[in-house]
């Protein structure tokens, strides 16, 4: 009896050992054309015991992607990926998982190693140690039931008693946290940090339904909702009494909500980087033309072509508004005064026609007006060359020192 006993314990571990199956993080380097992407997949055991998997292309900001595993041994995996059209197979082979990488009929090498993805380098984000201080906050947006959480950085050497000015951030498109992260960037968190040495205060928060944030409908918002979110940041601080000026910092859509808010009057000044000046159906058939060309496809994508594409897709309250959506009719009542940049080799928001509109509309309304087009910068301003203008990730800097110093330096001269 026994050795029966023994023999079933043996059996079992032996059945244990031979199901283990590949585990942990494995990462490639794919090689597509002339363009090289960094694949992770994430290799886990679920509560119930079912092995899972998550795909991140951290370039492209693109995390947590749930795959669907079709075979996991201890040397072989399939898995699909059925929303992006993609496979992978490989069979793991001396320490390396060597396979093929499938998207829409073409086939790539794809080899995988095991360890976490590699860091990319951000020379310009800040310390764990501030020299100024930061405090956690919120405030809420009441008719929309957000409570919106933030970081509010106090400029170096703060005295309450003097007057500094602030501003609120606010993000581009798609949910975003509060120091706008994306491709591996922090863009909110360096300006912060840029402009607390400068004498200037900041509020930057993270979207609704984002982080630490709750409450708010996501799904069916709005620039326009978003807008009041900021603007219920904006009163938020006028009410704590702790500072002078009070102005909105908006990114890309977070440019354009700026205007809106400026429009209504809401804030004493405005700094608009990459805010869209024109149409929203014009400003997206500008976009998928530039980034067309930039991998040397023909583009004469059109406005009708934007609309037929829309129409044939489920309506989404968010693009239809964007797309509807005519910044000339805030920017004529703008009278505050007004920074609004861009970059010339900005491929998402195009500096020659959007910054030339909003140049058209404000320049001589308000003495105090810069508006100003930055040669060599992309739509995040960062420093590069026409044909990596949209390459983020790899590019080191997060934004542009003389982009900084020139925000601080107009908003401390207002």
């Amino acid at each position: 009896m026994k050795k029966t006993l023994l023999f079933a314990l043996l059996m079992s571990v032996a059945s244990v050992s031979y199901s283990q199956v590949i585990s942990g993080t494995w990462k490639g380097l794919l090689t597509a054309a002339n363009q090289k992407l960094e694949i992770v997949f994430h290799f886990q055991q679920e509560e119930d015991g079912k092995p899972s998997c998550k795909m991140d292309v951290p370039a492209q900001s693109a995390v947590g992607i749930p795959a669907n595993l079709q075979v996991l041994t201890e040397d072989s995996v399939s898995l699909s990926v059925s929303a992006i059209n993609m496979t992978y197979n490989g069979k793991l082979i001396d320490g390396t998982i060597k396979g093929k990488f499938n998207q829409f009929g073409m086939s790539f090498p794809l080899e995988l190693k095991s360890g976490d993805a590699s860091k990319p380098n951000r020379p310009q984000e800040p310390s764990v140690t501030y020299i100024y201080n930061t405090e956690e906050v919120t405030f809420s947006n009441v008719n929309a039931n957000a409570k919106l959480s933030g970081t509010l950085t106090y400029p170096v050497g703060y005295n309450p008693n003097k007057k500094v000015p602030v501003v609120i951030m606010v993000t581009g498109s798609g949910s975003q946290n509060r120091d706008e992260e994306v491709f591996g960037h922090k863009p909110f968190l360096v300006i912060a940090d840029y402009l607390a040495k400068c004498g200037i205060a900041s509020l930057r928060y993270d979207d609704r339904g984002v982080g630490k944030s709750v409450g708010g409908d996501v799904m069916n918002a709005t620039s326009k909702d978003f807008a009041e979110d900021a603007d219920c940041g904006l009163q938020w601080l006028r009410d704590s009494g702790k500072f002078g000026k009070v102005g909105v910092l908006g990114h890309s859509e977070g440019g354009m909500i700026a205007f809106m808010l400026a429009a209504d009057k809401k804030a004493d000044f405005i700094v608009s980087m990459a805010g869209p000046g024109i149409k929203g159906d014009t400003l997206l058939a500008e976009q998928q033309n530039a980034l067309l060309k930039l991998k040397g496809i023909p583009a004469n994508v059109s406005v009708n072509t934007v609309r037929k594409e829309m129409s044939m897709q489920p309506q989404k309250p968010w693009l239809q508004y964007f797309v509807d959506y005519n910044p000339e009719t805030d920017l004529k009542k703008i009278t505050i005064p007004v920074m609004a940049i861009n970059g010339s080799y900005d491929a998402q928001v195009i500096s020659e026609s959007n910054l030339g509109n909003i140049r058209r509309l404000l320049n001589d309304k308000n003495p105090k007006n810069l508006i100003k087009e930055y040669t060599g910068l992309n739509h995040l301003f960062q420093q590069c060359k026409p044909e990596t203008a949209v390459d983020y990730y790899n590019i080191e800097e997060t934004c542009s020192e003389e982009v900084m110093k020139d925000i601080s330096n107009w908003i401390n001269n207002l």
